[in-house]
């Protein structure tokens, strides 16, 4: 059993850590506030291009934009999104989860996948896991800009428009509450028409000023854009939320780890005063 200066010195060590994981806690929640502004700010926008890019799916236009159209498989890609930093539990590696997962029912029929990776956690995983990368971004700031993301975003559309993958999938998590975040891997291009609520399923046309090819063009790279951003966004209130949990997790088992420390202290304490007293009694009685 360790003595008591040894005891004494792993508590303080434990006591510090706690700390520190305390403090990374309340700067956590307090961030993780700010992203859900940032958050709840993008996706009134999102939402709405959403919508309009739905009606636009089931319209028959006089342009019908190759993003719009479903084709034959043979190669997919992947926008992954991950964070840059750890300590979130395990907000990563059920996101890569999903992910290969889903990739693997594509590879059992043959379809191999493209990766364009924006977080360093998603690049170090798949530098080990394989695959092949056609894009990534890393070291985004807590208030990611779109202009950080618009050339991995073009690199996977080029690679669209060139026949080169024939789907392209958003994999990203969305924030359900503090508590819940949730892995989504969804269809992004082509749009997705089984998505579309009831009421649209239907057809009809527009007319388009200037014309059909330049305005659907331009609202298409903003939805794709605004999709891919708000994706980015949500994660880094998830990473915050996530992290937030996991250092009060690190805090509490902490403060269990102490308890237990600082028990056992006492009583080996308790044995060696226990012990002297034996031993004086035990001199006394032999005088």
């Amino acid at each position: 059993m360790a003595n008591a200066k040894e005891l004494r010195k792993q508590i303080g060590s434990v006591k510090n850590t706690q700390k520190i994981t305390r403090a990374m806690q309340m700067v956590a929640a307090s961030k993780m506030r700010k992203a859900q502004e940032r958050m709840a700010r993008g996706r009134p926008y999102s939402d709405q291009i959403r919508s309009v890019i739905s009606h636009m799916a089931n319209a028959s236009s006089e342009y019908p934009h190759q993003f719009m159209r479903e084709r034959a498989v043979s190669r997919v890609g992947y926008i992954v999104v991950t964070t840059d930093k750890g300590l979130c539990g395990g907000l990563n590696v059920n996101l890569l989860k999903a992910t290969i997962a889903h990739m693997k029912q594509w590879a059992e029929q043959g379809v191999e996948a493209d990766l364009c990776l924006i977080g360093n956690k998603g690049i170090q995983f798949f530098r080990t896991y394989g695959g092949r990368v056609l894009a990534a971004s890393q070291h985004l700031s807590e208030a990611p800009a779109v202009d950080d993301l618009i050339g991995s975003i073009k690199v996977m559309l080029d690679a669209f428009e060139g026949g080169k993958v024939d789907k392209i999938f958003l994999s990203n998590n969305v924030f359900v509450n503090t508590m819940v975040q949730q892995p989504t891997v969804a269809q992004l291009v082509p749009l997705d028409s089984t998505e579309e609520d009831e009421g649209l399923q239907h057809r009809w046309d527009y007319l388009y000023e200037p014309d059909a090819r330049e305005l659907i063009d331009g609202l298409l790279k903003r939805y794709l854009e605004a999709q891919v951003y708000q994706a980015v966004v949500e994660n880094v209130a998830c990473e915050q939320a996530a992290k937030m949990v996991a250092m009060k997790s690190a805090t509490d088992n902490a403060g269990d780890l102490i308890d237990e420390l600082e028990l056992i202290m006492n009583n080996a304490r308790q044995s060696a005063i226990t012990q002297e007293i034996s031993e004086i009694v035990s001199g006394a009685a032999a005088v």
